[in-house]
């Protein structure tokens, strides 16, 4: 499948289910990285906003860039209060932006999908001097036997489960090649409190995850459903989990 369709109509159970991001992270971008109110950033693979938000807060001008029309849609309505938020169909090859344009971009939970190298290009193309790249995932910690249980489930119900990710690993040789293995990598505790309903929302938004009218969508549900049960304390199940960014340039000088 076309990866840009691999999200369709999942942008409700997207935007319900997907946690977000800890705010040390930007943090530490907006220290230690150079980000400003003043910037302009490109959030490639933007999904319905979720990354976007936190830099639009802070007053950067964000495009917005999705080549999912349920995502990008579902982007504007939930940002469309922010005006310097800006929303663009378009694919981490081909953004649609003018060359030197941005001083920062970032991709969070999208990189995986992406073609590496012709993503390379394409921020070669977009980034001014001395611009940046930020590849964002948030990852569960496979130490807990929650993570472990639910990896299982989709394993056992999803033909398309390959692992979190896409089957990328944490500190995949793509990422150091991506960066000429020029980049830092910061980890921060991002632990997520899930509803039972939340929790089947959030497995629900996976591009991976059975639908409705999928064989066998209803034992799928119910194995989620009873897997919480059985973690959950007062009807809460806080999932282990790590925020990981890698930042760095992609020009080839050292």
């Amino acid at each position: 499948m076309d990866n840009t369709k691999k999200f369709s109509g999942r942008a409700a159970a997207y935007t319900k289910g997907r946690p977000g991001y800890p705010q040390a992270l930007f943090d530490c971008l907006y220290k230690d990285f150079s980000v400003s109110s003043q910037s302009v950033i490109a959030d490639i693979g933007a999904g319905t906003g979720k990354f976007s938000k936190y830099l639009l807060e802070r007053g950067s001008r964000v495009y917005l860039v999705e080549p999912n029309p349920d995502m990008l849609d579902t982007a504007e309505q939930e940002l469309s209060g922010y005006t310097n938020a800006s929303f663009v169909n378009g694919t981490a090859n081909a953004t649609g932006l003018d060359d030197n344009s941005v001083h920062f971009i970032t991709a969070a939970q999208a990189f995986h999908w992406f073609d590496a190298e012709e993503f390379k290009k394409e921020c070669k193309r977009i980034l001014k001097p001395d611009g940046r790249v930020a590849l964002v995932w948030n990852t569960r910690d496979m130490n807990s036997e929650f993570n472990v249980k639910s990896y299982e489930i989709y394993k056992k119900y999803c033909p398309d489960f390959k692992g979190y990710h896409g089957g990328m690993k944490d500190d995949d040789e793509s990422i150091a090649a991506f960066f000429n293995h020029n980049f830092k990598k910061l980890v921060f505790e991002n632990p997520i409190e899930f509803t039972k309903e939340r929790f089947i929302t959030r497995s629900l938004s996976a591009s991976y995850s059975l639908k409705s009218d999928d064989v066998n969508y209803n034992e799928y549900i119910k194995e989620l459903g009873d897997l919480f049960d059985v973690f959950s304390e007062n009807n809460i199940v806080i999932m282990k989990n790590n925020t990981s960014a890698y930042i760095g340039s992609v020009s080839e000088k050292k």
